[in-house]
């Protein structure tokens, strides 16, 4: 009950959320609207200015702007969230596993776990990410599989240093002694104690999740067209930065909103979340 008027105090927290607004609340009610597809082509009406059917003006296949912007953040969101909820779940779930008692049959399986992790940490990220892409073929599926993988690594050693800490704790050995195993150790005790940071760590991820989908998308290595997406945007509009600066202007603005949104955000939930923790220790 203590934490509602933190969260309503958070201008951290209601400024990520603004701004992440601004995009997904247009991007979903034009999903809603025209359906997952590219707006169609109207070449005769191309680089048209702004006006009222069309306020940000067309694109060079006179699709409207601002329709293939909005589906194309829609589409940035599904492969964000999905590879975000897929890599927060198999690595916390890993994490755990690494994060039991040494003096368990656990532990070769925990040094199994960490070795990927640390070898994951040890590569660049997005070039391990373009490469499997490569491998499986510009496809969402392949993607939204690279972005998962690209989050892993720091999601299993994030979720083990928070597990280990809580298993240190005194009521730990006591329900140890009480005859619970480590399974209902984690169950009740160590995933809802870590389930604030898992939850402020999700929203830094789908800030990468975000960029890393650009950046895929910019270099070719994203879902193929006519899938609206806004790095292939970027990728193709950037000749006209000059004579159309709009073009490149709105997928740009469109991806720092999301993410800047989720970082600041994910501020917000972190300083609401530790808010009633430092009462307690003040």
């Amino acid at each position: 009950m203590k934490t509602l008027p933190t969260f309503r105090r958070n201008r951290t927290l209601w400024l990520g959320a603004a701004l992440l607004g601004t995009v997904m609340l247009p991007a979903l009610l034009t999903a809603l609207l025209h359906g997952n597809h590219a707006p169609p082509i109207d070449v005769i009406h191309r680089y048209a200015a702004s006006s009222a059917s069309h306020p940000f003006g067309t694109d060079p296949f006179g699709r409207d702007l601002l329709v293939f912007i909005c589906l194309g953040a829609f589409n940035s969101l599904i492969i964000a969230v999905t590879a975000v909820a897929l890599a927060t779940f198999v690595g916390t779930m890993l994490g755990l596993i690494a994060a039991m008692r040494p003096d368990t049959s656990s532990s070769a399986s925990g040094t199994l776990i960490m070795g990927f992790a640390d070898l994951g940490l040890a590569f660049p990220p997005v070039l391990i990410a373009a490469l499997l892409v490569t491998a499986l073929g510009a496809s969402t599926s392949g993607e939204i599989l690279a972005i998962a993988l690209f989050g892993l690594p720091a999601q299993i050693r994030l979720t083990r240093q928070a597990a280990r800490s809580i298993l240190l704790q005194d009521y730990i050995a006591a329900s140890r002694l009480a005859g619970r195993s480590t399974v209902t150790i984690m169950r009740l005790h160590v995933l809802p104690n870590i389930l604030p940071l898992l939850m402020v760590q999700t929203t830094s991820s789908l800030a990468l999740a975000i960029l890393s989908d650009a950046g895929l998308s910019y270099l070719g290595l994203g879902a193929p067209p006519p899938r609206p997406d806004l790095g292939r945007a970027l990728a193709s509009y950037q000749i006209h930065i000059f004579d159309h600066p709009m073009l490149v202007a709105i997928p740009g603005l469109a991806i720092m909103l999301l993410v800047c949104g989720f970082n600041i955000l994910g501020d917000g939930l972190r300083d609401a979340l530790d808010a009633p923790y430092r009462m307690r220790m003040s």
